[in-house]
């Protein structure tokens, strides 16, 4: 997404493939504590290993200037990750991503995110249910467009 903090997406695609930073760390060849400082928006990564990560995290990096403001978000709730590690959550964006023709780790992270964002609207975290409702209404939306 353009202008997302870089943060809250290396979370959003981490955990939505279901990986540790551990994990992430020993593929991009980087150490756990830089990773784990970028993703609490501390560091300025270079170019270099950005696209380490985006290797290891199996997506593309993509770096481009926009005038759109940028998008906040803070931590991923803890709501949100969990419904991430789920295999129905995964089911989910890969059918998602199946009809808009995109990644599926690239969708799971957009659906993390949104989910964060609609997080932080609403002033609390939603239920288990709440989510399930809400990624429910999307494929909705997703396979009967307006």
């Amino acid at each position: 997404m353009p202008n997302e903090p870089i943060g809250p997406r290396l979370r959003a695609l981490r955990q939505a493939s279901g990986r540790t930073v551990a994990s992430v760390a020993a593929d991009a060849g980087l150490s756990v504590p830089y990773i784990a400082n970028l993703e609490n928006g501390r560091g300025n990564p270079t170019t270099n290993a950005l696209g380490r990560l985006a290797s290891a995290l199996g997506t593309e990096l993509s770096i481009g200037f926009s005038s759109d403001p940028p998008a906040t978000a803070g931590p991923t709730p803890q709501s949100v990750v969990k419904l991430s590690r789920s295999k129905r959550f995964r089911a989910t964006a890969a059918a998602l991503a199946e009809k808009s023709g995109q990644d599926p780790q690239d969708v799971a992270a957009r659906l993390i995110g949104a989910c964060a964002l609609l997080t932080e609207a609403l002033g609390h975290e939603a239920g288990e249910h709440d989510w399930w409702r809400v990624l429910d209404a999307l494929v909705l939306i997703a396979e009967h467009p307006a």
